[in-house]
């Protein structure tokens, strides 16, 4: 049986329900359990429960999809959207662990997203920033610094996305190359 790859959506845990940032990484969330992908998040507010709440309502949603890797060590503080609580006890540690998935989509965020970003980004991961507020508009279309990550993507960045059509064909075109390396 193929092992399914696991994308991480993150960014800032503090975006309201309201906003159009919540709203984009819901539909990324969708996207990810659409394409028959696992979701890894925080686990938390902001983006991490929009991308649950996205992924919970995508068609190809089926229990155990969905993966929060959390902060401290009480299950109960997942968004009611996790399937999969895992507690770490680390803080702000577990964001190494997140940055871990296969591929990570940001949305936004801060310091802590950054540190995602700069994780995948020295672990060889897919990165793909939506072109927002936040770390993840800041680093769409740049390289973190300049080591050579993945021979074979010779255009190999933090990919930009200004739609989930745009994370769909990035998430086709790259994953496969960096699921080799």
């Amino acid at each position: 049986m193929a092992r399914i790859p696991t994308i991480s959506v993150i960014g800032d845990g503090d975006v309201p329900a309201n906003s159009p940032t919540y709203t984009l990484a819901e539909k990324v969330g969708s996207l990810v359990v659409d394409m028959g992908y696992v979701l890894v998040t925080g686990g938390q507010g902001g983006v991490m429960e929009a991308a649950c709440r996205g992924a919970r309502r995508s068609k190809g949603y089926r229990r155990g999809t969905i993966i929060g890797i959390l902060p401290g060590s009480d299950p109960s503080r997942a968004s009611t959207f996790v399937d999969v609580p895992l507690c770490t006890g680390m803080t702000h540690a577990r964001n190494v662990l997140v940055a871990h998935s296969d591929a990570i989509v940001a949305v936004g965020g801060g310091a802590g997203t950054l540190s995602e970003m700069a994780m995948a980004w020295i672990h060889d991961r897919l990165i793909v920033a939506m072109r927002v507020d936040g770390w993840s508009g800041r680093l769409a279309g740049t390289r973190i610094d300049a080591r050579r990550r993945n021979v074979a993507v010779e255009d190999d960045r933090v990919f930009g996305a200004r739609t989930t059509a745009d994370v769909r064909t990035i998430l086709e075109t790259y994953l496969p190359a960096y699921l080799r390396s």
